[in-house]
Order: C-alpha cells, then structure tokens, then sequence
C-alpha cells in the first residue's frame, strides 16, 4: 500500500512511537500547515480574507459530508463530540415513558447526556456491545432511541453499524452513532447503515485537532430537533445584523450558535481531505492489521486483552494487562523509552494509525 512514504508528513515519527491516537493523535502535516496559514493570516491582515475563511466553513461541510456519504446541508460544525451528542439529547421533545437503548461499555460522553433524561421519565435499557443482534433487535422494540459508538474506547471492539442500522430503521428507532473512535480508519455511510446522527471530534483518528468536529444530523430528523444553543448564527438571516427574524437557517447550520473555531475548520478540512486522499478503503485494513499485531504479541508476553478480535469486530484499539504490573508504571515505562500509549481504566491502551509500521510495533512491544 505504500504506507510508509506517509511518514513525512507525521514528524512525531522522528522521535516516537506514536500509540495513542485513540487519545490525542499527532497533527498531519497538511493539517498543521492550513492552520499556520491561517494564523499568520490573522496576525498580519485580521480579518481582510474573512471570504476565504468563509469558503473553509462550507469546505469543511462538504468534505465531511463526503467523509461519511451525506449531504453538506447535514453537517454542523461543534466544538466536539459531547457537543454533537448533547445537541441530540437535548433536542428531542421527550415524554416520560420514552425509551432508549444505549450500552455500558460507552466513554461517560455516550452515556452521561441520556441517563440525565431519566429526569424527566425517560427509561434507558442498558445492553453490553457483546449482546447478540438479536437482544438488540428485541431492546429496540418500541424504544425512540438507540446510541452506541462506532468503536468502543476501551474494549476496541466495531459494532456492526449497518446491522443494527437495519434494527434501528424497522423499529422506528432514531440511530445516533458516536463514531469519534473509528470514523477516519472505517468506512462509514450513513445512508447504508441508517444514520440518523453522528458526532466526531477531529483530534483522534482523524488526525486533526482538538476543539472541532462534525455532527451528521438527516434532513428529516433536523424537523425533530430543536436547537437547544442558540444564537446570532441558528437563524436563516444571520447575515442581515439589522433583521430581528428568527426562522432558523435550513439545513443542519441551525445548530451553530455563534462564531466557529476557524482555525480549527481549517485544520479539520486538511485533516479530512488527507483522509480521503490517502484512500479510506485502505487504512482500515492496515490499521486492523497493526492492531492484530499489538493483540497476538502482548498475548505472547503473558497479557490478557479487554476483546477478542476479529476481522468484523477489530479496529485501531488494543487495551492489554496482566497480573502484577501496574498499568499506569508501564505507561510512564513506555514514554520514557519513546513509545505514547495510555493507561485507562486498570488497561494499557496502544491505537496505532496507518503510517505506523511494523517494526515500530515490535519495538514497542519489547518495552512492556
């Protein structure tokens, strides 16, 4: 595939083993580079290419809709994940006796916004990712709602999108999917696996930064979903400073309440056409096949791992431990000798992207 002659454009190469892009990933080179042209911009014209950053803006929504196969009229621009989901959450007009199916496993940000709904009457049934589709199908039955990530945190373990997409589309289910952890090294069409939201940060997988992401929201659910933020910005003539009308803009912009992060969307464009650049088609079986690597040579050095992996349920996330050693240590171990990884949750946690190499898994691994 050629990976390698990707190396360039990721200078954290030249002095670590960068494992930890389910955390924190590094920028890619074009990344870092528009958002340096950005603040150099800025400091030396303020805002007299203000169009240019205006273009970004609708750049950044069309390469995101490409990213996922919506439409630009369906991406709005938030400051993270948690912000995407929260809009959701906060959106819908429950009643009590509504029911959501969410799962334990989840990160506290696919989690936190739909146990608060318990508030006011909402009832969530919580399922393990590892249930058979079958549960699932009988959990959806009459529920309004169903979140789950595209790739668990911790776990490292894919859910079958399109499967539980169907599921959710034949119960009358809304599909909300939480895919910070996979979208940038999986394929994910949103029309296939009957999407009717979707909320990713850009500063893991992806490979751009932090404070800016993407929320995917249909056509039709954005008619069901209050904007819970408002501002200047939610409505159609936010560009007319002397008009007072309120009608909310027509498309999913209707949830921007103010000024965006534009250096951040500068960075998020770059990061994402490099996405679709390199061919998205092909990272994913790259990364599987380093993070297959990580599994089979921990489990040679004695560790247990927190999921069994398989070619439909692997991705970039390997957590890994074993009696007797203190996570936390042989995190600082590893980052002494060069090589980023994480502790959480009592598991080392290693997430390489597609320009890692084998080698660098190995010499990783000698570490732990």
């Amino acid at each position: 595939m050629g990976f390698k002659n990707y190396r360039d454009l990721f200078p954290v190469t030249k002095s670590q083993i960068y494992l930890n892009h389910a955390s924190v990933a590094p920028l890619c080179r074009p990344a870092a580079e528009a958002m340096k042209w950005l603040a150099d911009d800025a400091l030396e014209n303020g805002s007299l290419h203000y169009d240019k950053w205006l273009e970004t803006y609708d750049g950044l929504r069309n390469s995101a809709a490409r990213l996922v196969n919506g439409m630009p009229g369906e991406i709005a621009l938030v400051k993270n994940t948690s912000e995407g989901i929260a809009t959701i959450a906060m959106g819908l007009d429950w009643r009590p006796g509504d029911t959501i199916v969410a799962f334990n496993e989840e990160f506290p940000a696919n989690q936190y916004p739909w146990k608060r709904l318990e508030s006011q009457g909402v009832k969530t049934k919580w399922l393990s990712v590892m249930d058979p589709l079958d549960k699932i199908d009988e959990a959806a039955k009459g529920a309004r709602l169903l979140a789950i990530s595209f790739v668990q945190f911790l776990t490292g373990y894919r859910a079958n999108i399109e499967k539980i997409g169907e599921i959710c589309h034949r119960r009358g289910a809304i599909f909300f999917v939480d895919a910070i952890q996979g979208l940038g090294v999986f394929p994910l069409d949103v029309k296939q696996a009957y999407i009717d939201a979707l909320a990713a940060d850009g500063h893991k997988w992806l490979l751009g930064p932090e404070g800016c992401g993407i929320l995917y929201i249909s056509q039709q659910l954005q008619e069901r979903v209050a904007p819970v933020e408002f501002g200047w910005t939610n409505v159609a003539g936010y560009n007319d400073y002397g008009s007072r009308d309120m009608t909310l803009r027509p498309d999913a912009g209707r949830y921007e309440c103010g000024t965006l992060n534009t250096i951040g969307c500068y960075g998020l464009r770059a990061s994402i056409d490099f996405i679709l650049n390199v061919t998205l088609g092909e990272i994913g079986p790259a990364v599987q096949a380093l993070g297959d690597r990580i599994d089979q040579g921990v489990k040679l050095k004695g560790y247990e791992t927190a999921c069994e992996r398989t070619p439909e349920t692997g991705s970039g996330i390997v957590s890994f431990r074993k009696p007797g050693v203190d996570t936390v240590a042989m995190v600082a171990r590893l980052k002494q000798n060069g090589v980023a990884a994480a502790a959480r949750a009592g598991w080392i946690r290693m997430s390489p992207h597609f320009y890692i190499t084998e080698e660098d898994i190995d010499r990783a691994l000698y570490w732990i």
